[in-house]
């Protein structure tokens, strides 16, 4: 009989753990908010792009500052500074403008410029990171069964850890709206049920066959994306980077590396302005920037 009561009061006892679901549709709200909130600041993006030899040497390096601005529908970017390296005959050479090529033939130097804009430059985004990598919104969540590992602390803040894996793996991402490539796990703040951070990996490789037939292979692809708080419902991406080696066409080979910081937040307030040297007055709205309130989070 005593065992019996005590079965009977622990089935009675609501489960203390939260439920993945209810936590992954929380954070897709949340985003959608966040992703409304994003659209009021501007600030600047820093990105460096480096790509190295089997032997470890520098075979092209490119650094890029960009200021950043809200669209109706996105960000617009505007290059502010670049600076570039090149190796030939074994020395680093400089150049100043992006897509520059020494020779006819430059893979590194096209596929340096690809990555620096396909994947940090997405003008449909207001951070410019492609949010298909990372299933975070209500839309790609639809892609992915999520299991929560536990809580734990980090950074001072408890944090729940969720993995993910996609129901429908492809290495053509997208191809039906239903599969993806990606797995990983998310770190979520358990207070604003936001994420903290974010990892991804290829959740397979490519098929042998493929690298047999065009020597083409790539290694430990994946992705980091980590946010801070900013102000209340306002987390914000300030660093995003991957490292992954990549063989193509059987000769070509190199380890690279992107590294992104965003930084400089500041509020856009919108002002108006009449402009009377035209026959008809022309009202033009203006960005102003002012000085945002301090992050309550401290940088590790």
């Amino acid at each position: 009989m005593f065992a019996t009561l005590v079965l009977l009061l622990a089935l009675a006892q609501p489960d203390p753990r939260p439920n993945v679901a209810e936590i992954m549709a929380r954070v897709a709200e949340n985003q959608d908010r966040a992703e409304e909130l994003r659209s009021t600041f501007v600030y600047k993006q820093d990105l460096v792009v480096r790509f190295r030899r089997g032997n470890g040497k520098v075979a092209r390096e490119e650094h890029r500052e960009y200021s950043v601005a809200p669209t109706s529908t996105g960000s617009d970017r505007v290059l502010e500074r670049f600076s570039g390296r090149y190796e030939r005959g074994g020395k680093l050479l400089d150049y100043d403008e992006p897509g520059f090529k020494y020779k006819e033939l430059d893979i590194d130097g096209e596929l340096i410029d690809e990555m620096a804009d396909e994947l940090t430059g997405d003008s449909k985004s207001r951070d410019g990171i492609t949010m298909e990598l990372f299933p975070l919104t209500s839309k790609e969540q639809r892609k992915y069964r999520f299991t929560l590992e536990g809580t734990e602390e980090y950074r001072g803040r408890s944090v729940y850890r969720v993995r993910f894996k996609p129901i429908k793996t492809s290495l053509l991402d997208g191809d039906d709206g239903s599969s993806s490539l990606w797995e990983g796990e998310i770190l979520i703040d358990a207070a604003d049920l936001q994420p903290v951070f974010v990892s991804t990996k290829l959740a397979r490789g490519v098929p042998v066959l493929v690298q047999a037939l065009l020597g083409t292979n790539i290694k430990s692809l994946g992705f980091k994306l980590t946010y801070e708080k900013f102000d209340e419902g306002l987390w914000f991406p300030v660093t995003y980077g991957a490292e992954f080696e990549i063989k193509a066409v059987f000769l070509y080979k190199r380890k690279i590396a992107i590294a992104l910081n965003n930084s400089g937040f500041q509020r856009a307030r919108v002002a108006t302005r009449i402009d009377y040297d035209t026959p008809l007055a022309v009202e033009r709205v203006l960005q102003v920037p002012e000085t945002p309130r301090p992050a309550p989070l401290k940088k590790p």
